[in-house]
């Protein structure tokens, strides 16, 4: 009853179960029974039959489920290996093949794309040791689990007059069949998260490896150089970038040990030494959304440049680019990449802190080209600050930045500030610090963009906003036995009169 009640709702015949064969069956090992009473229900298409005369009894049920476990894995004895033996990843799988004459393999291949194994690395035509006018094509055992091939295959094959047999091959699989995930999930121990994912910096494979991890991780590192052409070096942090450079120690894991390599964002080159400097890929799409609002002949102060992956796209846009990194050895790369592209002569770099650089050079080029401006000049001042762990706390430099009136409130520079926040809302979060450092509210002038997720409690976000005009100025104190022109207001006397808006 149970049995019929599958074919009632639509179960073909390869899905039967074959536990009770435990050896090639023949035609007369069905219950003869069962099938008589299920073809005059009317339940069984043609298709039982077909099945049943080809191969749907040839098999064994010991290898049923054996090949699909085992095509995607190394052999088993690898499990906890830490010094890499690619010899140890070999295994032989029993896969399902069909014999087809030469001349009609390409026509096969093609109609029966959806069942022949489709793996890479791995051949899908092999020679036929029996006949050296047929080949034999591997199916895939995913998609013939019980080695018994469906109705629509079979009709496939009836067409090209081709015997719809299915038999056993053994494969052979080593080390270069397997992908680098289903490599680290057969050594490392079972349960553990397997890491094959890594940020690529030119030829170097950057990597955040964790504790349960280490024990493995020089062959994790030789196998991800393996798997992925170009990679010749690969390295793992060591500690938080908590430096005042932001650059991290390293561990060299697997390859050569030169850390000095190009890379390619947005259409434009940039060297480094990756030990020395700090370089994210995944910023790729920030450093260009912030260029784009960028017109020819702004003006943009990059506080936290590094090697200058906003300054260098910026002045190859025709902007008049300031740009400052305190460590040296961004500076040194910063110069040889305005070199390298050619715009060493459209950036002014500086290498300060990063608040000298604001009350210094950007101070002084603001105060001078604001007060030329003139309301209908559509220059735009943009002030970036890429220093996520910190950046925000130098946002109170802006408080009477300035002294005087502002010539045009359209001319006030832009802020793009970037933050951590681990806080359930972290736009609430980054501009509350914000507004904390500059002594001022940002509703409704303000905006905030989330850059990237860091890790599962840790996003990175940019706030962008034009400094107030009340936080930038220090403006002359209202004083009726003085000429305004005569005394200028301190902060405490400022603070005193009216507190900022």
């Amino acid at each position: 009853f149970s049995s019929r009640t599958l074919w009632r709702f639509g179960c073909s015949a390869r899905l039967l179960k074959t536990n009770h064969f435990r050896t090639a069956a023949s035609n007369t090992s069905f219950p003869a029974v069962w099938m008589l009473s299920m073809q005059y229900s009317g339940r069984i298409p043609g298709l039982f039959v077909v099945v049943k005369k080809n191969s749907f009894f040839t098999m064994p049920e010991t290898v049923k489920d054996k090949a699909n476990l085992e095509l995607y894995s190394p052999h088993p004895k690898v499990r906890g290996m830490t010094l890499l033996n690619r010899e140890a990843f070999k295994r032989t799988v029993v896969v399902p093949v069909l014999k087809v004459k030469k001349e009609i393999i390409n026509t096969l291949l093609k109609s029966l794309k959806h069942t022949v194994l489709q793996r890479p690395g791995l051949k899908r035509v092999v020679e036929d040791p029996e006949d050296e006018d047929s080949r034999l094509v591997i199916l895939d055992p995913h998609k013939i689990p019980e080695f018994s091939l469906g109705q629509s295959e079979q009709e496939v094959l009836k067409q090209l007059n081709v015997h719809p047999e299915v038999s056993k091959y053994d494969l052979e699989l080593t080390y270069e069949n397997f992908k680098s995930e289903e490599i680290l999930r057969a050594v490392l121990p079972e349960g553990q998260e397997v890491t094959s994912g890594f940020s690529r910096v030119g030829h170097i494979a950057h990597l955040n490896l964790r504790d349960h991890q280490l024990p493995y991780r020089h062959l994790i590192g030789q196998v991800i150089i393996d798997k992925n052409p170009g990679i010749t070096c690969v390295v793992n942090k060591t500690n938080i970038i908590d430096s005042t450079y932001r650059n991290f120690q390293m561990e060299v894991l697997a390859g050569e040990s030169n850390l000095v390599t190009k890379v390619k964002e947005n259409n434009i080159s940039y060297e480094l030494d990756f030990s020395k400097v700090y370089w994210n890929p995944r910023l790729s799409t920030e450093h260009g959304r912030i260029v784009e609002l960028l017109k020819p002949g702004d003006v943009l102060f990059d506080v936290f440049a590094g090697i200058g992956p906003f300054a260098i796209p910026a002045a190859k846009k025709k902007c008049h680019v300031f740009a400052n990194d305190l460590n040296p050895e961004s500076y040194n790369w910063l110069l040889h990449n305005c070199k390298l592209n050619k715009v060493d002569n459209k950036i002014k770099a500086f290498n300060m802190d990063g608040r000298d650089f604001l009350l210094g050079p950007v101070r002084e080029e603001l105060s001078k080209e604001l007060s030329l401006l003139k309301e209908d000049q559509k220059t735009s001042f943009h002030i970036v600050m890429n220093l996520p762990a910190l950046a925000t706390e130098f946002l109170d430099v802006f408080r009477h930045l300035l002294v005087g009136e502002p010539c045009s409130t359209t001319g006030l520079p832009t802020v793009h500030c970037y933050g951590f926040s681990k806080h359930d809302d972290p736009a609430k979060d980054i501009q509350e610090r914000a507004e904390a450092s500059l002594g001022t509210s940002l509703d409704g002038r303000c905006s905030t963009y989330l850059v990237r997720n860091v890790s599962p409690n840790k996003e990175m976000l940019c706030i962008s906003f034009q400094i107030p005009a009340d936080v930038l100025y220090k403006r002359p104190c209202p004083d009726e036995a003085k000429p305004a022109s005569k005394r200028l207001c301190t902060s405490k006397d400022f603070s005193e009169e009216k507190l900022l808006s």
